[in-house]
């Protein structure tokens, strides 16, 4: 019968057992937009805890940047129409 070389550490031994008390986490999903959530954390998903909003989330920052940048092009687009018609000077050259 075989027998161990040496003896085993309490190190080595306690490893063993020391994963016996993990435990699965718990899922729950979010009230707003049904994503799974870890229960008591706010949604990373919809930026909620309990329906009320408390992060901006990746969508909410890509939305507003959308909106800045509309507004951008709206005022650029103005400023090239009354470039387009402004009234030259008499003495000035069209080239």
């Amino acid at each position: 019968m075989p027998v161990p070389k040496r003896k085993t550490s309490k190190s080595r031994r306690d490893k063993r057992s020391a994963n016996k008390g993990l435990k699965v986490k718990s899922i729950a999903v979010c009230q707003s937009c049904q994503a799974p959530v870890v229960p008591h954390k706010v949604c990373s998903e919809c930026g909620k805890y309990k329906g009320v909003k408390v992060l901006r989330t990746k969508t909410d920052r890509m939305h507003e940047r959308g909106q800045v940048r509309r507004e951008l092009e709206a005022k650029r687009q103005g400023q090239d129409v009354a470039s387009e018609t402004a009234v030259v000077p008499e003495g000035a050259k069209n080239e």
